[in-house]
């Protein structure tokens, strides 16, 4: 009787509902046995479906002494244990990686139009990694400081330190990371965040015979690299584009100091000003696509301080669902988010940060060389429609580093399409994706988990597969073609 008891319990508890953010098999790596861990772990968030994975959020303090603390969201693969761990970095300076990486891009989440729910991504990331997206510097998303002049001082300096001080403390409260496959990506201004804190956690590394961040490489996409090159392949993407004249394009090349992005003169940001007059009302971030007829897109990307070239987060209508997302009571709790009661509302990128961001340095290429000879892995990637920064620049920026070649450009397939093109350096991997725009995952995320998959596993993107029958076949389609030209007209 007992026994029957215990099965019938057992067929019951099979058959009754899970919470939301849990199925079978769900939280494995999630059983810390920290008591910080457990106060984050995410029970169910407002509007969201079932899924069979753990997903955790909250605060890690970087400063003490001036209550500077990072957000963080943490969406485990479903068997995490097996999974390495990624860090994803979005740029701006001042944009939400919860806000534009796992909310629009390669997140587990998409956002309902309604702002209030979610929709399954069809190809998340969180599918072969353990994927971690960390709000920084302090002001950007939910992370916050207590001191206010932390908000006009960011820099990179400030906030590769404040995100290895993170990565640190993040690992004491979920110590079964520690010592796992460990890898940084992120685009966009990302371009600055990734290398310069992989070039930290690398140099602490050194020496320590095992350490805890167990670092194995960097990926960024789209990603600003050094400002001479990328303001060259910058302008001449816009003009082998048609995106503006002849005229304009001569005295961009005259008026802007390519040496430096982040402090152009008056006579660069005039011409600057005209080159996006002649573009016109398009999608900079993606410019065969639609713009957003809901937002003032055009206004938005006119307002630059004094670093027109720097690019901002992108601004698709999705924005505007994730802020509204993101400001509800309901979903600040299920985060535990804005704890402190920050004085100001959730936004997508902090203004404040971008126009008082301190330091930034014109290259990133002394970095490239010392972590392409310390043996890193290191892939670039670019969505070929983006014309903020663009496939041009990136390409400039590699030259740049006269890597010997491995293996030659080739185009590198998906579903039996060209999804893209290769190219592998000593050191370094190149993969364009073909018809994406700034934020790759967004606008082609199938090819998008693809690229993040043979990264993670240092493979090659495929190359087509020319089997006997599809020579075959192929031989006989062209055969009979040119018997059919060659008939005679009735």
């Amino acid at each position: 009787m007992a026994a029957a008891a215990v099965l019938l319990a057992a067929i019951l508890l099979a058959l009754s509902p899970l919470p939301m953010s849990l199925s079978a098999g769900g939280g494995g790596g999630g059983d810390t046995g920290t008591a910080e861990a457990a106060a984050d772990r995410i029970t169910a968030l407002p509007g969201q479906p079932r899924v069979n994975f753990s997903m955790y959020s909250g605060y890690v303090t970087v400063d003490a002494a001036a209550g500077r603390a990072l957000f963080y969201w943490l969406i485990e693969a479903a068997d995490p244990a097996s999974a390495p761990l990624v860090l994803w970095l979005n740029g701006g300076p001042g944009c939400s990686s919860v806000g534009y990486g796992a909310s629009e891009e390669l997140g587990a989440f998409r956002i309902n139009p309604d702002g209030r729910s979610l929709y399954l991504n069809p190809y998340p990331w969180n599918r072969v990694a353990n994927m971690l997206f960390l709000d920084s510097p302090a002001g950007v998303g939910y992370s916050y400081s207590n001191t206010t002049s932390d908000l006009f001082t960011a820099g990179d300096n400030k906030t590769a330190h404040d995100s290895y001080a993170f990565l640190v403390n993040w690992l004491e409260r979920f110590p079964q990371y520690k010592y796992r496959d460990f890898y940084i990506a992120g685009e966009s201004y990302g371009g600055h965040y990734v290398p310069q804190l992989s070039q930290l956690v690398y140099r602490n590394n050194k020496d320590v015979e095992k350490p805890i961040l167990n670092f194995k490489g960097f990926m960024v996409g789209n990603a600003v690299i050094d400002d001479y090159h990328d303001y060259v392949g910058t302008f001449e993407y816009w003009w082998t584009h048609g995106l503006i004249s002849d005229d304009t394009y001569q005295k961009l090349q005259v008026a802007c100091d390519f040496e430096s992005s982040a402090h152009a003169s008056e006579a660069c940001n005039k011409i600057y000003e005209v080159a996006e007059a002649e573009q016109g009302n398009i999608d900079a971030y993606s410019i065969y696509t639609p713009t957003c007829k809901k937002t003032s897109f055009l206004k938005r990307r006119l307002i630059r301080g004094n670093s027109p070239w720097l690019p901002r987060g992108y601004d698709p209508c999705t924005e505007k669902y994730s802020t509204k997302y993101y400001n509800l009571p309901e979903v600040q709790k299920a985060f535990h988010a804005n704890v402190t009661g920050i004085p100001y509302a959730w936004t997508t990128c902090s203004d404040d940060l971008f126009y008082y961001w301190k330091d930034s340095p014109r290259s990133m290429l002394p970095i490239y060389r010392e972590l392409i000879a310390a043996g890193l892995r290191i892939w670039v990637f670019s969505g070929d429609a983006d014309s903020v920064v663009p496939l041009t620049a990136t390409r400039y920026s590699i030259d740049a580093l006269y890597l010997p070649t491995v293996t030659n450009w080739y185009p590198w397939y998906d579903d039996e399409e060209v999804a893209g093109w290769c190219q592998v350096y000593q050191g370094l991997t190149l993969v364009t994706i073909r018809g994406a725009g700034h934020e790759v995952p967004l606008h082609r995320p199938r090819q998008a988990l693809k690229l993040f998959e043979h990264f993670l596993q240092d493979k090659p993107m495929p190359q087509p597969e020319y089997t006997a029958e599809n020579l075959t076949n192929e031989s006989c389609y062209c055969y009979c073609l040119v018997l059919a030209l060659d008939q005679p007209e009735h």
